[in-house]
């Protein structure tokens, strides 16, 4: 597996643990359907969250959430539709990005822009 394959599935993880620790029922990791993923399916209060995961090492050619695309989020909402499809009964959603920096020296930096829409 390349490494940036094995990025992702770590930093997936890492995004789960993190999310579970501030109050997030996560439901679902890797969720697919046809060609379609979304990293972190979660529920917190009552709202679902369709969560795009980033994990990017330190760089300075820009930060993890520069590399969700329109094109990429418009995936994501498609995905979002044919999870509420096949699991209908949720009343309120959102679509959050979580960027987690990696570091070589210190702990990561988690950034959550919720409630996104490009």
């Amino acid at each position: 597996m390349a490494s940036h394959n094995d990025l992702g599935k770590e930093g997936e993880a890492m995004a789960a643990r993190w999310l579970t620790e501030k109050g997030y029922t996560v439901l679902h990791v890797n969720w697919r359907h046809s060609h379609y993923e979304i990293d972190i399916i979660a529920t917190k209060k009552e709202k679902l969250h369709i969560i795009e995961v980033k994990a990017r090492k330190d760089s300075p050619f820009g930060h993890p959430e520069d590399s969700v695309t329109k094109r990429k989020f418009k995936n994501l909402q498609r995905a979002a539709d044919e999870f509420l499809f096949h699991n209908p009964g949720y009343k309120w959603m959102q679509y959050d990005i979580l960027a987690i920096t990696l570091f070589p020296n210190k702990e990561p930096e988690y950034f959550l822009l919720e409630d996104v829409f490009l």
